[in-house]
């Protein structure tokens, strides 16, 4: 028999689960033409009569939605009064400048399932007890929906923050938490502090890991080079995720370990082309999200930036939902570099193979041709000598070409990684963004 928190919908045909999301579409289109400003100017001025749409193939009748408009128009998609709102968020803003989400107390409700559903998709249990090692304040959305979601599924939360591995082995100890919430990179530095301070992390309580914010698996849903390395200390169970704020809901890996877990009773997910043309399965497409359930700021077809692949075939967990590979790149940040198209965790990949690379920073610009150059700031303890050469080789095994590399102290890499008020680390620079 399934949990609550274990949806009937995630279970039924792909029949079944079409007919539910026409259902909560038809509901969306009411409520965006009642009380979304943008949306119902959006319907009025490409004649769109939201009551003569009758579900998802409609969706194709409807334009796109972008950051663009969040960012010029954000007040806009409001659909509530002052009065109903519980608790505002914004996005980070490393696509340009944040973006203001207002949540009601049915959206925060909304998130706590999201995210209770969403560990329990990654074999979490009432009773067991999460380190959470992001961040709840900065306005940070992710940090609140776990709490919540921990907090609905009936387990518990020891709300640490990000940073300090002192303090992180400190609250292991006293605590022996089952499961940590983290962004993976993170946990090679608990590691490395461990090992320098005598700390048996191997024999401690934590066993698992939700992963959040960077791809632990290749595109053959593998494990990347970031996965292995931790594996190779700390043989973990590695739970990656995928979510934005935009969307509030997130696709979560079951032990399967085969993608995200879609939810459909909460987001209708569409993958684009350049020419915002549905991809095949199996393709690279745009994530495209209608988000369901939604009171204060629902999106219709909001495109995230992300580039991800898509899989349909049933999930040996009994779940028939589609499921979401890794991020391959974000759209806006696709590198042309010497006639081969490249995104940034491509790059990553390489450098977090390389054992003597302790931190970077991917730096694109625009050359004096008008072309895309690459440039890599490396941050190591080791001596540089030869180094250079070495890692340019690794990139050309790979990828057929090589970046520029300079290197740094570590310190002035970790600097440029983490600035001042920044809620994530910073690997990528995109300078030809004026």
């Amino acid at each position: 028999m399934k949990s609550a928190f274990f949806p009937a919908i995630e279970t039924q045909s792909v029949e079944e689960i079409r007919r539910y999301q026409d259902i909560k579409l038809r509901d969306l289109f009411r409520y965006l033409d009642t009380y979304s400003p943008f949306y119902k100017n959006l319907f009025d001025s490409q004649k769109i009569n939201p009551t003569h749409l009758s579900g998802i193939n409609d969706l194709i009748h409807i334009p796109l939605t972008t950051k663009e408009d969040l960012q010029r128009q954000n007040k806009d998609f409001l659909c509530v009064g002052k009065e109903k709102i519980v608790d505002y968020i914004t996005t980070s803003g490393t696509q340009g400048d944040p973006v203001t989400f207002a949540l009601t107390d049915k959206d925060l409700d909304r998130l706590a399932y999201n995210e209770a559903i969403s560990f329990a998709c990654a074999d979490a249990h009432p009773g067991e007890i999460y380190q959470l090692m992001t961040t709840i304040d900065r306005r940070f959305m992710a940090g609140m929906a776990y709490f919540l979601g921990i907090r609905e599924l009936g387990a518990s939360v020891i709300r640490v923050g990000n940073g300090i591995p002192e303090l992180q082995w400190d609250t292991i100890h006293r605590i022996s938490p089952d499961a940590i919430v983290v962004v993976p990179s993170f946990i090679l530095k608990i590691i490395e502090y461990a090992e320098k301070h005598g700390i048996d992390y191997q024999s401690c309580s934590v066993r698992k890991a939700i992963c959040i914010g960077e791809p632990l698996r290749n595109q053959d849903l593998t494990f990347n080079t970031l996965a292995r390395k931790i594996l190779d200390k700390w043989p973990l169970k590695l739970y990656p995720t995928y979510a934005s704020t935009e969307m509030a809901t997130s696709f979560t890996e079951c032990g399967a370990g085969v993608g995200g877990h879609h939810h459909p009773e909460l987001i209708i997910v569409e993958f684009l082309d350049e020419n915002d043309k549905p991809v095949h399965e199996g393709e690279p497409g745009e994530v495209t999200v209608t988000t369901l359930g939604i009171e204060g700021m629902p999106l219709l077809r909001f495109k995230t930036g992300d580039i991800c692949s898509h899989f349909t075939e049933p999930c040996s967990c009994g779940r028939t939902t589609l499921r979401i590979g890794p991020v391959i790149g974000r759209k806006n940040q696709m590198i042309k570099y010497k006639g081969t198209t490249i995104y940034p965790p491509s790059l990553y990949d390489i450098l977090d193979g390389i054992d003597y690379v302790d931190n970077y920073v991917v730096e694109v610009s625009i050359n004096d041709i008008g072309t895309d150059h690459i440039l890599i700031h490396v941050g190591s303890r080791e001596s540089i000598s030869h180094m250079e050469e070495d890692i340019r080789d690794h990139f050309r095994a790979k990828l057929r070409v090589a970046p520029t590399i300079i290197f740094h102290p570590f310190e002035e890499i970790h600097q440029m990684q983490f600035p001042e008020n920044s809620r994530k680390s910073i690997k990528f620079i995109d300078s030809r963004v004026i």
